[in-house]
């Protein structure tokens, strides 16, 4: 070892950045993507509370109008690749109803579901994981 060189616990500091585990970062990745998606739901749920209370009615946002909201073309695109895969059925019943459901709970669902899959296992008493 060079003397000077940067060292955790003798062992050469690049060494230790490098043979870290790449299933913390792909944890804290989906930790991170689920938090901005559960945000992206809260906002939504008050965006539509307010218009709702403001137009005394209830209303909500749909998928649909959301993702024209933050790209339409993507939206025009995605429908000849979808379509015409398991006989249309993916588009008609699959995608049309995805695309109605209310904005904050897609997002809030996909939300909930990166945070399961980002969050840490559980250490198990008496067995060992491999």
């Amino acid at each position: 070892m060079q003397p000077g060189r940067p060292t955790v616990n003798s062992v050469p500091l690049t060494v230790f950045l490098y043979k870290r585990r790449p299933q913390a970062m792909i944890r804290f990745f989906f930790r991170f993507l689920g938090l901005l998606l559960l945000a992206a739901a809260f906002i939504l749920v008050i965006y539509d509370g307010t218009k709702s209370i403001a137009a005394n009615n209830l209303y909500f946002t749909s998928m649909r109008s959301a993702w024209e909201l933050v790209n339409a073309g993507s939206l025009a695109a995605v429908r000849p690749l979808i379509s015409p895969y398991a006989g249309g059925v993916l588009w008609d019943p699959g995608m049309v109803v995805f695309l109605a459901a209310p904005a904050w709970s897609v997002l809030g669902f996909l939300g909930v579901v990166f945070m399961l899959l980002g969050r840490r296992k559980k250490p198990l008493i008496g067995y060992a994981r491999s």
